[in-house]
């Protein structure tokens, strides 16, 4: 059973024995059209959200891939669709990165599961997009690393921010932006780091100027309400 102070882990590969809830993400490329092999790393409170990441399009079949994700999205245990989105540093074109992201944008709003993002120097095409499609799901920012301005530009249109092992580093940047997010948009994650999420709730508690407790029960009620609809 959730519990208002438990630690959760927004975003994680490989999961954090210390987070009490968590979403680990895959990329629909592991699991083909069986999510069986990965019944064992979920349980109660342990879910999973699939999507294609936009490093990882050019490694499958983009069209049986979405075949796949269309399918397996519908699954009680996936409460998310993602990690998908637009990276400006990689070879795969951006019209490219943008159709198959779009593609996953109209699943989100058909199946009604939010969206996980992520998104490196490519904010102005992710925001079109949400304009161009009248999402309505919440989309999720992970690991967010941007500016103050940035942050609540994001927040105005929709959007949830996600913190993550940036915080453990002396970056004041990230620490403004952090201290700018109404607690209603929070979440934290491990990501790929090896840092446990309960470090990452200390630093993020203390930037706030919270215990840790009361930021636990606000994150949570976050999570209730994007991903659980309560």
């Amino acid at each position: 059973m959730l519990k208002d102070r438990s630690f959760i882990d927004i975003h994680s590969h490989d999961g954090c024995p210390s987070a009490e809830c968590r979403i680990l993400s895959l990329d629909i490329s592991e699991i083909g059209n069986d999510l069986a092999m990965h019944s064992g790393k979920t349980s109660e409170n342990h879910y999973l959200s699939i999507g294609i990441h936009p490093w990882f399009i050019e490694r499958q079949q983009v069209e049986k891939s979405l075949q796949a994700l269309q399918t397996l999205g519908i699954n009680p245990a996936v409460i998310a669709i993602g990690e998908c989105g637009l990276d400006r540093c990689i070879d795969t074109t951006l019209a490219t990165q943008i159709e198959v992201f779009s593609r996953q944008i109209e699943l989100s709003e058909r199946i009604k599961k939010p969206l996980i993002i992520h998104c490196v120097r490519a904010f102005s095409e992710l925001l079109a997009a949400r304009k161009v499609f009248h999402a309505t799901q919440p989309w999720i920012i992970h690991g967010f690393t941007g500016k103050p301005a940035l942050a609540q530009q994001l927040i105005k249109h929709g959007c949830y921010l996600s913190f993550g092992k940036a915080l453990l580093n002396s970056n004041h940047r990230v620490d403004r932006s952090l201290q700018t997010v109404p607690l209603d948009h929070l979440f934290l994650e491990t990501d790929a780091a090896n840092v446990s999420i309960d470090a990452i709730y200390a630093a993020a508690a203390k930037m706030r100027g919270l215990d840790t407790a009361t930021l636990r029960q606000h994150i949570m009620s976050n999570f209730k309400r994007v991903f659980l609809n309560d």
